[in-house]
């Protein structure tokens, strides 16, 4: 080894043993991460803008929801794109990409490069074709995957990459809407899903670097145009509750009829390489009614908050929109319902609103009052966080009156979604994979702490068709708790106590398989504590065997041993958490 790459090697070590040990170390690399995140975000915004003028004959800087008609020709492009995504996914052609929320929950915060490139290019792809999606999702994973990266290169603790990686998921939110607050508890309770003394300082010193960093390239925070702070009554916060309830059920509409459409779309045969191409063609008839059904909304949003609207036109866009969000995913374009869920959410606050004026002698509710509480009220039951969407309506609106309610309507919506459907749309997703993850908590080290891990390997065997003489003479009393019992074949038959096998009434010429249990309950190896502990209480037990798929037996697990390590590791992962370990 060279001098000079010898000095490089103990560097890198010097530097890795500062950022593990020196918290002032851990917070400079997370403003590094929060600029890189910014930087990340708002090129992917840059270049999907770009791609939707050229596409769709956008004037500089107008949206693709805000204008009034497309020529119909150009909307050629969204199936045009959906073959484009088909192809990619084609040459791809492996497993689902690893989220930011998976990552967290299930691996520590790793993310493979090559999964944060697949979810950024296609919904870069997805979103630039015009398809009814948002870019958060790839903004999040573009800075989440960075973050993760990064603090994989420097061999971080796994605490301390779960928190970084949040961080650049946070970052890259902060910088998209311009708004620090929103981004660092999009970290907090969508990304890690808790909010600790420890993750404060880093999450929010990231977000904060990345709106810089936003602003100092240019980048305008998204402001809603309110017309202005209006006096907040006690009617007020109960007819916002209800538009609260109302938010909840709608989003839970979202989220069903997105997997109702992905279902048949798997059940109709159609090749996946093919969906994008044909739920394109279906987008089309949306976008010569209406362009807001298309992309994620942003410039439809102020739009619908200023223009003269009226009941039918209102539901009319909320139906288009809430079709077209779920025929681009259920089809196969990739994208998030960040932005979208925040649109539907804004058009029926904006209903809720028109439809009461109607009603004579009822408290009248500001228009653009109704529209954020309604935006970040739908937005919670899909996307989840209350905090995170009211502090997005403080940060977009300035109206510190007009927040409160948002607190309390985001937090019966949230409430609401989760005792009746328990899922957001990120987990929900993960859910129909066979996931049962509820928010990115910390739950990969019950995965990783199996029954093979935890087993006891010198288990005493004996075959089923032996007598109980000879198991006597083998394991006299007090030589052994329990034995394991084999069939003919070697493989697992069951489990005898000792003390059964000896007792008084037993005769010595009897087969000790008949006294045996527990011959269909079996641990797999593979088993998370979760399961084992779920499998213990389902056979009440006191100990089981780890057998192989073959039916050979590992060893065995008693339920003692298995609670005491899940305390341990509970411990454990508490200490990580709150900065003790």
């Amino acid at each position: 080894m060279s001098s000079n790459l010898y000095r490089a090697v103990r560097a890198a070590n010097w530097l890795r043993r500062q950022i593990r040990s020196n918290s002032l170390w851990f917070l400079g690399l997370s403003l590094l991460v929060g600029a890189g995140a910014g930087l990340s975000a708002i090129a992917l915004g840059q270049l999907a803008r770009g791609t939707q003028r050229l596409l769709f004959g956008l004037p500089q800087g107008e949206h693709l929801s805000a204008v009034e008609t497309i020529e119909p020709w150009r909307l050629i492009a969204l199936p045009v794109g959906g073959a484009l995504l088909g192809l990619v996914l084609w040459l791809l052609r492996r497993r689902t990409p690893v989220d930011i929320v998976e990552a967290n929950a299930l691996h520590g915060g790793r993310i493979p490069a090559r999964d944060t490139a697949t979810v950024v290019g296609t919904t870069l792809l997805s979103n630039a074709f015009g398809a009814s999606v948002g870019l958060e999702a790839a903004y999040a994973q573009a800075g989440g995957g960075l973050a993760s990266l990064l603090g994989q290169k420097v061999k971080l603790r796994r605490s301390d990459l779960r928190t970084l990686m949040a961080a650049g998921a946070g970052a890259a939110v902060s910088a998209a809407f311009g708004a620090p607050l929103t981004g660092a508890f999009y970290a907090f309770e969508v990304v890690l899903g808790a909010y600790t003394p420890v993750t404060v300082a880093p999450v929010m010193l990231a977000a904060l670097g990345a709106a810089v960093v936003a602003r100092g390239m240019g980048m305008t925070p998204y402001v809603i145009a309110a017309g202005g702070m209006h006096p907040i009554g006690t009617a007020d916060y109960v007819l916002y509750g209800i538009l609260g309830l109302i938010c909840a059920l709608t989003g839970i509409v979202l989220m069903r009829t997105v997997s109702l459409v992905e279902r048949a779309v798997h059940r109709s045969k159609l090749p996946m390489h093919w969906a994008p191409l044909v739920g394109g063609l279906l987008l089309i008839p949306f976008g010569l009614i209406t362009p807001q059904a298309l992309s994620g909304g942003h410039g439809a949003l102020n739009l619908n908050l200023a223009a003269e609207v009226t009941i039918a036109g209102l539901a009319l866009t909320i139906l288009l929109k809430l079709l077209a969000s779920s025929l681009s995913l259920g089809f196969g374009f990739r994208g998030g319902l960040f932005f979208a869920s925040l649109f539907l959410g804004s058009l029926v606050g904006r209903l809720y609103q028109v439809v009461l004026a109607q009603v004579p002698h009822l408290h009248v509710l500001a228009p653009d009052d109704a529209t954020v509480v309604g935006m970040a009220a739908l937005a919670v039951a899909v996307v989840g966080g209350p905090m995170t969407m009211s502090l997005l309506v403080l940060e977009v609106t300035h109206d510190f009156s007009i927040t409160g309610v948002a607190v309390a309507a985001t937090l019966i919506s949230s409430t609401v979604s989760r005792a009746i459907f328990g899922y957001n749309f990120s987990t929900w997703r993960l859910h129909l994979r066979g996931e049962t993850l509820r928010s990115g908590r910390d739950v990969g080290w019950m995965r990783a702490l199996t029954a093979k891990q935890m087993m006891r390997r010198d288990v005493s065997r004996l075959a089923a068709d032996a007598s109980v003489s000879a198991f006597r003479d083998r394991f006299p009393l007090g030589s052994t708790t329990r034995v394991v019992l084999l069939d003919v074949k070697g493989r697992y038959a069951g489990i005898v106590e000792t003390a059964a096998a000896w007792a008084p009434d037993v005769a010595p010429v009897a087969e000790i398989g008949s006294l045996g249990r527990l011959g269909h309950a079996r641990l797999a190896p593979e088993m998370g504590i979760g399961e084992v502990l779920e499998t213990f209480d389902r056979v009440a037990a006191d100990d089981l065997a780890v057998v192989a798929p073959d039916g050979a037996v590992l060893g065995l697990i008693t339920e003692r041993h298995a609670r005491r390590r899940y305390a341990e590791e509970l411990e454990r992962s508490q200490r990580e958490l709150y900065g003790e370990a």
